[in-house]
Formats: C-alpha cells, sequence, structure tokens
C-alpha cells in the first residue's frame, strides 16, 4: 500500500466523511462548461450570464469569509472569488473543510474584475468532481525534479504549463506532418509491431514469444521491410507514423521506445527525398513553431533553407582528418580509433570503424541543418549503389543539433544485390556483431517481383520536435521516458 503523510491521510479522512453525508467525492459530470481562455477572451460578451466553469484547483488563499481560488484547465487558468455571503452558511463552512488546492471541482457563478484588474468567477454553487489525496508540489517551486518530472509526468503537467504547452506543439506538428503528406497524395498505412525477422535497420532489437505459435518474434526496428513490400504491391505513395524500438542505451538522444515517420515514393530517388525533406521542416517551422532560429542550449540553429549539403567523405576528412579508403588499411583504423579515444564495443571491421568514428567525431559539429550524402555501401545494406561510384550508395543523413534527424534512400531494388547485401550482415552476425541485420528471404522474393524505382525517407519525430522547440533531452519531449524501476513506491 502507498504510503501517505499526515495530510494526506487527513484528506483521505474527508473522503469517508463525504460519503457518510451521501456526497460521492469522485463525482460526475459536468456539462455546459466554458473553458477558462474562452471566458477570458469573451468576458465582455458573457457580461451578468451565470457560467459554469470546472477543472483543477491549483492554488487557495484567504481565509475568514472570503477565499480567492486558481482553477486550471487544459486551456489556461482562472480565479475564482468565494464568499460566505454568496455561497451562505454552512455551505460556505462546507467548501472550507472539504475543498483543497488539487481537487478538481465544478462551479456556477458571475463574472467580474477585482481592484487589481483580475478576471474572476463569483462561486455561487460549488461540486467537488474529484478529491485529490496527494498535494501539489510547493506554490513557488513546483516540480523541478528530473527524475520526478519524467517518472510522474501527469504532475509534471499539471503544475508545470510550459511542459503541456510543449506536447501540445509536439500533438501539432505530427497532425501538421500528417496533413502535408496526405494532401501530396501518401496513403497512411499500419505495418506489424511484432515481426518473424528483426530488419530494416541495423540495431539491435526486444525479443519476446509467442505461446500459440510457440516462435519468437521481434518488436519492430524499422517498419521500412513491411512498407517496400506495399509498393512491390501497387501502392505508390505510403507512409506510417508510430513506434520503433530498439534495445540500445538511454541518453539525451536515444529511448529504446521511440515514434518514427517512414515514407516509400515509387518512381523518386534520393533528391526526390531531399527536397521533400527540406520543405516539410520549413512548412513545420513557417506555420507550426513560427520560430526558424532555435537556441539548443549554447548552439544556435538556423532552420531556414536551403539547408546545406555535403558528402559523407567531405565530412570525414573535415572532421576527423582522415578518409574512407584510408580506413580499409586496418592499421591505420586502429591507430586512428586509438587517436580519437573510441572505443569500440562491435567488432572492428570496417562498417563499424567508420561508423564509430562518424557518430564520435563527426556528427556533433553539424548544428545547423545539413544533408550529407554518399554514404558507403557497407553501412547501408538497403540502399541503391551510385552508378559511377560502386562502393558509395545513393543516402543522405539529414545532421542538425549534432545528431540525425533523417536518413533516406534511392532504394535498393535489384533482389540479388539485396540478397548478397544480406548474407554479408548475415556473416556479420555470424561473427557476433549483433546488431547487423538478419536474412529476409520473403522481401527477397517479394523484389524477384519487381519493386519500381523508389525513394524512402525516416524521420525521428521525437527528435524534430526536440530541436524545433530547442530542448536539450529527448526525455522532454516523451511523455512517458523509459526509466530503470525503482524499488520504492513512495
Amino acid at each position: 500500500m502507498l504510503e501517505l503523510n499526515e495530510v494526506e491521510q487527513s484528506r483521505r479522512d474527508k473522503i469517508g466523511e463525504l460519503r457518510e453525508q451521501g456526497i460521492d467525492p469522485f463525482g460526475h459530470s459536468f456539462g455546459d462548461a466554458l473553458a477558462t481562455t474562452y471566458i477570458a477572451e469573451h468576458f465582455d460578451e458573457l457580461g451578468d450570464r451565470t457560467i459554469r466553469a470546472r477543472g483543477r484547483v491549483m492554488a487557495v488563499r484567504g481565509h475568514g469569509k472570503a477565499c480567492f481560488l486558481v482553477l486550471a484547465d487544459m486551456s489556461g487558468r482562472i480565479q475564482l472569488y468565494v464568499r460566505s455571503d454568496d455561497l451562505k452558511e454552512p455551505a460556505y463552512d462546507w467548501f472550507k473543510k472539504y475543498v483543497d488546492s488539487g481537487d478538481i471541482i465544478g462551479v456556477e457563478g458571475t463574472l467580474f474584475v477585482t481592484k487589481t484588474g483580475e478576471k474572476t468567477i463569483a462561486v455561487a454553487r460549488l461540486w467537488v468532481l474529484s478529491k485529490a489525496i496527494r498535494t501539489l508540489p510547493e506554490k513557488f517551486h513546483g516540480l523541478t525534479d528530473v527524475e520526478i518530472r519524467y517518472r510522474q509526468r501527469y504532475v509534471d503537467l499539471m503544475v508545470n504549463p510550459e511542459v503541456r504547452d510543449a506536447f501540445e506543439k509536439r500533438s501539432r506538428m505530427v497532425s501538421h506532418i500528417r496533413t502535408y503528406l496526405t494532401e501530396r497524395g501518401y496513403l497512411e498505412v499500419e505495418t506489424p509491431m511484432l515481426q518473424p525477422i528483426a530488419g530494416g535497420a541495423t540495431a539491435r532489437p526486444f525479443v519476446t514469444h509467442h505461446n500459440a505459435l510457440d516462435q519468437d518474434l521481434f518488436l519492430r526496428i524499422a517498419p521500412e521491410l513491411y512498407l517496400k513490400r506495399l509498393l512491390v504491391g501497387g501502392f505508390e505513395k505510403v507512409f506510417e507514423i508510430n513506434r520503433s524500438f530498439r534495445n540500445e542505451g538511454i541518453d539525451t538522444v536515444h529511448n529504446p521506445e521511440f515514434t518514427m515517420m517512414e515514407l516509400y515514393e515509387a518512381y523518386s530517388d534520393l533528391d526526390g527525398m531531399m527536397s521533400l525533406t527540406e520543405y516539410l521542416i520549413l512548412d513545420l517551422v513557417e506555420k507550426v513553431t513560427g520560430v526558424s532560429q532555435v537556441h539548443l542550449g549554447q548552439r544556435l540553429i538556423n532552420f531556414t533553407g536551403p539547408f546545406a549539403r555535403t558528402t559523407f567523405d567531405e565530412a570525414m576528412q573535415k572532421y576527423a582528418g582522415v578518409g574512407l579508403e584510408e580506413l580499409r588499411d586496418d592499421g591505420l583504423a586502429r591507430r586512428k580509433i586509438a587517436e580519437f579515444g573510441i572505443h569500440m564495443d562491435k567488432s572492428f571491421e570496417y562498417a563499424n570503424v567508420i561508423n564509430e568514428i562518424f557518430d564520435k567525431m563527426v556528427e556533433p559539429n553539424f548544428i545547423d541543418p545539413t544533408f550529407v550524402r554518399d554514404y558507403p555501401v557497407e553501412i547501408s545494406p538497403l540502399a541503391k549503389r551510385m552508378a559511377e561510384q560502386r562502393q558509395r550508395v545513393q543516402r543522405f543523413e539529414l545532421l542538425a543539433g549534432g545528431m540525425e534527424l533523417a536518413n533516406a534512400f534511392t532504394e535498393l531494388n535489384d533482389p540479388i544485390d539485396q540478397e548478397e547485401r544480406f548474407a554479408q550482415q548475415a556473416a556479420a552476425k555470424a561473427r557476433g556483431d549483433d546488431e547487423s541485420q538478419s536474412m529476409d528471404f520473403d522481401y527477397v522474393r517479394a523484389l524477384q517481383y519487381g519493386m519500381p524505382p523508389a525513394g524512402g525517407l525516416g524521420i525521428g519525430i521525437d527528435r524534430l520536435v526536440m530541436l524545433l522547440l530547442g530542448v536539450e533531452s529527448i526525455r522532454e519531449v516523451i511523455l512517458f521516458p523509459q526509466l530503470k524501476r525503482r524499488e520504492s513506491q513512495d
């Protein structure tokens, strides 16, 4: 049983007393109420009409024969004025005893402006709709402990309006992306979360077991291979916004459960995806956030077009001082890894070496949005090769704020090449690289029926929101981020 302090126990006792009086302390529906912001914005129009409002009591001040309360709902806050002349005895004494900060109430009354100019509801009737046992955080300090904010997001949202505003903006961004794509002919679809083969990305999956089928399944690391099967089936423009899962570390830019937007367009290519990505983000900036320059800590990110462009090899040479072909020399690669102080958790293979150097030494340098293209084939098993450079593929990542924001390919639709690359990935997995992809024979079979030339794009929604809002931790834009379980239930 959850422990209660003395004040909270007193509130629990009040619940019993209310029930003895025939009053349900957890209330009933309360219709015909006006939002607090509507009341404030239409104050003069409402005049001396009797109105109803509902919400949570955020503060109670005053004593004796009159009290002021702050009532909060999803739209905002408004002041309430409760006095004995309006509620009449014994209703006022009942209110003083049984209504506490944190309670959810409904009120009925008329409007007036206080001497200090505060728009206020003079309460004539009051109902308790849900009695709060737990007390709100201190009035002047709010909820500031970061871990408690994440563990008890419901309190965080309750007492920190800026947090709720961030999640409302996130919702508007996702809605805008959906509208932007559907207006351009993309069809929203849903593909499996539970997959027999973890494919579509290089990552360690979560494993579960299906009892009826008596087989292991994987929480998807990406929807890519199923979405491209739809192109084979005849759909030409599809997208999905949904969860993906990767059994990896947790830090300011990684959460094991995250939201991805992936889309695929038949008869498009990398350049088409680049234009779409840039226009979509600039449209979000213009129509949702309205701010093209965002501070991320001490860094200023400039979300204005056109975004800069460079190649993977150019970026490596500029920020790591070494080119892709040089790193094929095992001795040089080992010296560079040691020089950079990089600890290799994975096997010392070319693909892992260039990935680690790029992630640690190159990626953090890109603050303004920049398209980095022409990736090595060794780290891009699902992208189409460049015609003039067979060891490079038609792939870009959009980097911003020192992190990856989007990933796109001209999709590999050659089933022979795809099967060979899957075989190479499977061999790496057999050597101990558990993030490499497995052979997916059914996907190869699908390609053998013919997939049209296509472009594909994936955008990390959490990181996009994080950057556009200028917050430094991905946990600030995920309502319930993953945290290590605590034994205490206080």
